[in-house]
């Protein structure tokens, strides 16, 4: 299955075709079809400009950048489509009450409106973690990366054996509840089990009810403590469930969540969420006083700024600290909105899948997640 799943998900094809998600930088997609999935989800279908066929891993994001009313903003959503149907990718998106991009994208995007995007990161994925046996544990619109990882082995019909467990608030609140429900019928090695909080108006809820525990996963699958774990939904959701396996005594080695959840910093970010006060980043370095007087010097030199940071501090978390405000977006070393070129001088930088390997090589860095070990020269 290792093999299987980490073989280039591209189709034959009798002339060369460029593959998009090998692109460093951001390119055009044109929406090619919506479908409501949902009463306030839509899955937006697109394919390149450039007559590309996408390369990716199951599970991982794209990052769509933005002109909203003049706003430059840029917001990450995972993949739902699967790699081994290279020629299209979609993500599904949940309308947000008072959302600016979720609200944007629902109303304005059609068949035939060009974004710009950037390509494929993040290392939530099953192409690192090959196993016999998965759980997938997924909550509300944390579905998506779970269905891409599901549509890739179901594709490619390999041998594994998955369990889907879906969570939502009501039966009509189920995300891909039709394709879910069919899955088991063409693939007995897929068991679906949905679960829901309460009953919807004109349907009544017949199967598990209320919220994910130990004794009900164990109902589910009980052979839990066999299976490779990955969650994806809202952040109480996930420290539910990761607090209940560690109580419970699994070996968390085979547990992966989404570590970042874009709505919520992103949101914060940019208004989505108005009652959001609280800054993103400290407003003292980390490292405290000492760090701000007896730090390195970070210049930008197509700014011309330069400030301190500490040996134990961010450069972006230093940059804010200064009154500087850099491209960025999940300040976790995922999303890539901070990549820049650096000139000169070393950092110790820890990402989480924002930036490939090539891009380190050539002297990119990502500021959200770097320390600096001396005097850096940046070229923002």
């Amino acid at each position: 299955m290792t093999d299987i799943l980490t073989a280039p998900a591209v189709v034959p094809h009798p002339r060369e075709v460029p593959v998009w998600g090998d692109e460093e930088d951001e390119g055009d997609l044109v929406c090619v079809g919506v479908r409501d999935i949902t009463h306030d989800i839509k899955s937006f279908f697109f394919s390149s400009v450039g007559g590309h066929v996408f390369h990716f891993d199951p599970g991982q994001f794209i990052t769509l950048k933005l002109d909203i009313d003049g706003q430059r903003i840029d917001r990450s959503y995972t993949v739902s489509s699967s790699p081994t149907r290279p020629h299209r990718i979609s993500i599904t998106v949940k309308r947000q009450p008072g959302g600016i991009v979720s609200n944007w994208l629902h109303d304005n995007v059609t068949p035939g409106t060009v974004l710009t995007v950037a390509p494929p990161l993040g290392v939530f994925s099953l192409v690192h973690h090959p196993a016999p046996k998965y759980l997938f544990l997924s909550g509300g619109s944390g579905i998506t990366p779970l269905m891409s990882m599901t549509r890739t082995l179901v594709d490619l019909g390999a041998d594994v054996d998955v369990v889907f467990v879906h969570s939502a608030r009501t039966p009509v609140d189920i995300v891909f509840r039709s394709e879910l429900a069919g899955l088991p019928t063409q693939y007995p090695s897929v068991r679906v089990v949905n679960v829901c909080a309460e009953d919807a108006p004109g349907e009544v809820w017949h199967g598990h009810r209320g919220f994910l525990t130990i004794d009900l996963l164990k109902e589910i699958a009980p052979d839990l403590f066999e299976r490779e774990v990955f969650v994806c939904g809202p952040p109480p959701y996930m420290k539910a469930i990761r607090t209940a396996l560690a109580d419970a005594g699994f070996d968390m080695a085979h547990h992966h969540e989404e570590s970042f959840d874009f709505s919520t910093v992103q949101a914060a970010k940019t208004a989505e969420v108005p009652e959001t006060t609280e800054p993103l980043v400290p407003v003292e370095p980390v490292g405290g006083e000492a760090a701000a007087t007896d730090g390195f010097t970070i210049s930008m030199v197509k700014s011309g700024r330069t400030f301190l940071c500490g040996p134990d501090e961010f450069i972006l978390d230093a940059a804010f600290r200064a009154g500087i405000s850099p491209p960025s977006s999940c300040s976790q070393g995922m999303c890539g909105t901070c990549k820049t070129v650096k000139l000169s001088g070393e950092v110790d930088m820890q990402h989480n899948g924002g930036i490939r390997p090539r891009e380190v090589a050539a002297g990119k860095v990502l500021i959200c997640c770097s320390k600096p070990l001396q005097d850096v020269e940046l070229e923002l």
